[in-house]
């Protein structure tokens, strides 16, 4: 006997709130229950989404404890350092981390398993090999530049590096979790475990007497980044092992990676895009002003991650559906607009609303970049109205073009970085960044538009652009 919505207010409530409720909770029901492409798609946003929004409470969580044990310097120094790692640790996955996503599927539908198990054990060992070299690199630039770099960057940076490879392929497992809807071995790792054990290891070697400086910091994000990703490494060899007969494989290793590498583009620009603030700020500003503006940063996450949960839900169907009826795509990606923008916007509302007392838990210097939360957040929604539209365009075969939109989108928003931090302090970080989401939604939302004829935007009608 299965649980219904429904019919479960039907019993319970008066009929006149049942039958007003009826329709949403019929959605409900077919978001729950139903075994097509489309139910198994909102399972997994729905699944995203809850994880993303815990993932949300632990981050702050940890991130206040974080500051308050090391105070605004130390926490500052080990933001950029961390940061830094997390972009440079998915780049160094060259785009195979998403390029996974399109062909598993496709594979599978195909019934090219020797094509299949070619490119999980490719994927692995390419991911593994680059990132270990970047890894290598990184920390001799770090020590070359050492004297053109502030002294107490120097040591952090070069600890850092050592995380580059778990980190690479944690993002490379997690996609090869998302092409086979996993979501929980997809997102649980790096938004719920990781961040827990860093705080974890982090008072474990507080207590054990270390000093509460980025150092200490950075070690224990190392143990748990390590702990971490073997963990889920075994995990997900194991399923992939279940789904995966044993037999011949082939790789065609040019091909995945001539695929991959304008997803890497695409990859790179979004990262950068994302972060190029908090780094733009910790190369103008110190490292308090970079603590007080990543803070801020950090109480908008309840907002950015409603679309990340629809576009780690989706990214898979999207690569499915373009193989098949146009109007089915058109139809599922207009769905997926609304999915990302009506959260988002009431995410938006409760942030702003409770963005100040969040903000004082840091400490009370924190509370300045409260007033900035008022211009993010207007760029947060822009993207937010879009839906995620880079992921329709690389799993379509548009990738290329989004490289461009968001070449195009990050030159801007580095420009609009240099000329209004020097003038303006934080707030130009703000507008710098604000200002490039609006950009980058529209030229996205129109690519769209030019290459596949849908409108991806929330407020014109399906045919409205057309």
């Amino acid at each position: 006997m299965r649980f219904s919505a429904a019919t479960t207010a039907g019993r319970f409530l008066p009929q006149r709130w049942a039958l007003r409720m009826g329709p949403l909770l019929g959605r409900i029901d077919a978001m729950l229950f139903t075994a097509d492409e489309r139910g198994e798609a909102s399972r997994m946003s729905v699944i995203a989404f809850s994880v993303r929004i815990v993932s949300a409470v632990i981050a702050f969580v940890s991130q206040v404890l974080m500051a308050r044990w090391m105070g605004s310097f130390e926490y500052g120094i080990f933001v950029l350092v961390w940061v830094t790692m997390v972009i440079v640790g998915n780049l160094a996955c060259l785009g195979f981390h998403t390029s996974v996503i399109r062909y598993i599927p496709e594979y599978r539908e195909r019934g090219l398993m020797d094509e299949l198990r070619g490119i999980v054990l490719a994927s692995r060992l390419f991911v593994l090999i680059a990132s270990t070299l970047i890894a290598g690199l990184g920390a001799l630039g770090v020590w070359l530049a050492a004297p053109w770099i502030e002294s107490y960057y120097v040591i952090p940076f070069i600890l850092g590096v050592i995380c580059l490879p778990m980190i690479a392929m944690s993002d490379l497992l997690s996609g090869l979790a998302r092409a086979n809807s996993w979501a929980l071995f997809a997102l649980s790792p790096t938004y719920l475990v990781r961040p827990v054990l860093i705080l974890l290891f982090m008072a474990l070697m507080l207590f054990a007497g270390y000093a509460p400086d980025a150092r200490t910091a950075i070690f224990a994000s190392i143990a748990a980044t390590y702990v971490t990703t073997l963990g889920q490494l075994v995990g997900v060899t194991q399923r992939m092992e279940r789904q995966i007969p044993a037999g011949p494989m082939k790789v065609h290793f040019a091909q995945w990676f001539i695929v991959s590498l304008p997803i890497f583009l695409v990859e790179s620009f979004f990262f950068l895009l994302t972060n190029a603030d908090v780094l733009m700020v910790g190369a103008y500003m110190d490292p308090n002003d970079v603590a007080i503006y990543f803070a801020t940063v950090k109480t908008l996450a309840l907002v950015h991650f409603v679309y990340f949960a629809v576009k780690a839900g989706v990214a898979q169907r999207y690569a499915q559906f373009t193989h098949g009826d146009p109007q089915r795509l058109a139809a599922f990606a207009r769905e997926t607009v609304s999915w990302t923008f009506w959260p988002s916007l009431l995410m938006a509302l409760l942030v702003l609303a409770l963005g100040e007392p969040m903000l004082v838990l840091f400490g009370p210097e924190f509370t300045s970049g409260y007033p900035l939360l008022f211009l993010l957040v207007f760029g947060v929604v822009a993207r937010a109205a879009v839906g995620p539209c880079e992921s329709l365009l690389t799993m379509s075969g548009n990738q290329n073009i989004c490289a461009a939109v968001y070449a195009m989108t990050l030159a801007f928003n580095i420009a609009l970085n240099v000329l209004l931090i020097p003038m303006f302090g934080l707030w130009g970080a703000a507008m710098a960044t604000a200002f490039a989401m609006i950009f980058e939604a529209g030229a996205l939302s129109f690519t769209v538009w030019r290459k596949l004829g849908i409108a991806m935007l929330i407020f014109v009608p399906a045919k409205g652009a057309a």
